[in-house]
């Protein structure tokens, strides 16, 4: 079986690939599977692609043959992992659920990639916020397979190189402009140069790789997830199921039964983002109550009840300066995440 090239990025990884793609012969001769964070949104990455590659770009479509020397992108919307069926690679996109707030996800694929392709998969984290990828990079290192991380010093974001260089051991740490030349060298070596897969040391390796590609597909159950976590207090911000910490080395992560996945950075921001649009429509209740006291005080002192018209004022009051000390809390929060990030 050839090669497998899989590479995941996020904010910059456009420019990022327009680099690598255009380094590469078009005899290349391994299939390379891309996935960025385009969410749902309609995506013209295969048509900006093409005019720089010499290999052929498009999207991926559900079941096609996985062949060397094709760039298949993640469609809006769609997990994109790799699937072997009678000894030959295919495609399948998967709308499963969303894993660290996205689908596609970088994770899907590369775990897919690291159970069919073995030491035969070559992943590629480059520039991006938070830190997906490293999980799927760490699958396929796990299954012997090379791991290749962008230099975080020349990323757009560095957030998920850097993660990638924290967690897991890569082979390589590389400049932009020399991922393509890096590449065509291990996918045309006639042996491979990885190391033999390493076992988790929470459990095995075959174990999480397989029941978290299951979880994806959704083709697993609370047992499956029951043998590679334990029960957190926490709930998942996508459905609202109890969130299951995963026994695995870094970084700390939670997933649902349903299938969703996250990273304790990304549990962390949309937790924050679920707090700030709450204080939010706390804020807003106590605009439209402060209004609604200044109409009762102007009608009791249309009325002549000028009792109440003292009581409502103070209250309108009460309500302007609760709300102001909302908005205190939420702008000294966006102070510290300034702090945290400079």
């Amino acid at each position: 079986m050839s090669k497998i090239v899989v590479i995941g990025g996020s904010l910059g990884a456009i420019n990022a690939l327009k680099v690598i793609l255009a380094a590469l012969p078009k005899d290349f001769p391994s299939a390379i599977l891309v996935v960025t964070h385009i969410g749902a949104n309609r995506s013209m990455l295969p048509e900006i692609l093409q005019r720089i590659s010499s290999l052929p770009v498009r999207h991926a479509t559900n079941g096609e043959p996985i062949v060397p020397g094709r760039v298949l992108l993640a469609p809006p919307d769609e997990h994109l992992t790799v699937v072997i069926v009678g000894g030959r690679a295919y495609a399948r996109l998967v709308h499963g659920p969303k894993e660290n707030h996205c689908r596609p996800a970088i994770d899907p694929l590369f775990r897919s990639a690291a159970a069919a392709f073995g030491v035969d998969a070559v992943g590629v984290v480059l520039t991006g916020y938070l830190d997906d990828g490293t999980v799927g990079l760490q699958a396929v290192k796990a299954r012997g397979g090379t791991a290749i991380v962008q230099d975080p010093a020349e990323a757009e974001a560095p957030d998920m190189p850097a993660s990638a260089l924290r967690h897991v051991d890569v082979d390589r740490k590389l400049g932009v402009g020399e991922i393509g030349q890096a590449l065509v060298e291990l996918v045309s070596a006639s042996e491979s140069t990885s190391g033999p897969p390493h076992t988790d040391a929470a459990f095995g390796t075959t174990d999480w790789i397989d029941i978290e590609n299951r979880l994806t597909g959704r083709d697993s159950d609370m047992e499956d997830l029951e043998q590679i976590g334990k029960p957190s207090s926490l709930t998942c911000p996508e459905c609202s199921g109890a969130l299951w910490e995963i026994r695995q080395s870094g970084p700390v992560r939670y997933r649902c039964h349903t299938g969703h996945a996250f990273t304790a950075r990304v549990l962390e921001a949309l937790q924050s983002s679920t707090v700030e649009d709450a204080i939010w429509g706390a804020i807003r209740a106590l605009h439209e109550q402060e209004r609604l006291f200044d109409k009762m005080s102007e009608k009791a002192l249309q009325s002549g009840h000028h009792e109440s018209v003292a009581e409502y004022q103070a209250k309108a009051a009460q309500a302007q300066a609760h709300a102001q000390a909302l908005r205190d809390v939420i702008a000294t929060r966006a102070l510290v995440v300034q702090d945290e990030t400079s």
